[in-house]
């Protein structure tokens, strides 16, 4: 019987690591910067060695990137690996992987009010499709499907779908972002590093998005219309993706930028651009958007999904 499960959300940037018990309940939780570890093996090692105790006999990892079989490798980072060998390496027996959001849509049922912040009016109708779909070094989308007591995950890479302009500043910015980077994917504006392009094009200046974020939340700069702007499209886009999944159960917009943002939402134009879509305004103004604020709701999916793989192995 395993006791614990090692969990993992590995990102673009960081890689928020836990182990849990048959509770579910992550515990010795660190978060990794990725620059600082060469290899994934580096970092697993660095984290047995930070938290001792007995090495898990089984995992489960979200990763930022498709998971189609064995062969796994990061959308926004250049790291891979193969699942046998990295669960070999780690001492696991069984090992799951799935992809970043999949794991986040398998924990949204797991989330408590105090984990989420509404963004205008709506109210789920039982039963029906959810959207989880959000902005952290890209932009990861999935849906979740309730049957009954229980829910299918379905996964997207709805971030890598073309963006399109539809008003005179966004025409702009999709001209520079053409200029420099080609054809240019929703996730190319919906990012961190898609704020810094924002930023870059509509005031000149090159910061952070962190900068960007902080800027915005102390005063009525620039950098706060930045935030809208970016925040006006993200609902724009998820008001498209609400109508394609029709997703009146909700939609639940987790990831570092969203969650860093949070306070900005209820001001900007996020909510009248995700029901501006006639005919259908009326359908969308009554879903409920929510943008997750928990602080590691990755492991919050991992856990939820390594309860019942410990549950199977006993």
């Amino acid at each position: 019987m395993a006791s614990t499960v090692l969990l993992a959300d590995i990102g673009g940037t960081s890689t928020r690591i836990a182990r849990a018990g048959a509770d579910g309940r992550p515990f010795d939780v660190r978060v990794e910067a990725n620059d600082g570890h060469a290899t994934l093996e580096e970092l697993f090692t660095a984290y047995f060695e930070a938290t001792g105790g007995a090495r898990p006999e089984a995992g489960v990892f979200a990763v930022a990137g498709p998971v189609d079989g064995d062969a796994v490798k990061l959308t926004n980072r250049a790291w891979s690996f193969s699942r046998p060998e990295l669960a070999r390496t780690l001492g696991l027996a069984r090992l799951q992987v799935f992809n970043d959001f999949v794991a986040l849509a398998h924990g949204v049922p797991t989330l408590g009010r105090a984990d989420l912040l509404q963004v205008g009016a709506g109210k789920a109708v039982p039963g029906a499709p959810i959207l989880v779909c959000g902005p952290g070094t890209g932009l990861g989308t999935a849906q979740l499907l309730p049957h009954g007591d229980t829910f299918e995950v379905m996964p997207s890479e709805g971030g890598h779908v073309r963006f399109g302009a539809v008003m005179a500043d966004e025409a702009r910015i999709l001209a520079h972002m053409v200029r420099d980077l080609g054809s240019v994917s929703v996730e190319r504006v919906l990012s961190g590093s898609g704020l810094v392009r924002l930023h870059e094009i509509l005031a000149g200046e090159a910061l952070t998005s962190q900068a960007i974020i902080r800027a915005a939340l102390v005063a009525d700069g620039p950098e706060r219309e930045t935030c809208h702007v970016f925040l006006r499209i993200l609902g724009r886009i998820l008001g498209d993706y609400a109508l394609l999944f029709d997703a009146r159960g909700g939609v639940y917009i987790p990831g570092g930028v969203a969650a860093a943002m949070a306070h900005l939402f209820a001001e900007s134009p996020f909510r009248a651009a995700f029901e501006d879509h006639e005919p259908f305004a009326a359908r969308l103004a009554g879903v409920p958007t929510h943008v997750v604020v928990h602080p590691t709701p990755g492991l919050a999916g991992t856990a939820a999904i390594g309860r019942r793989l410990l549950a199977s192995m006993a």
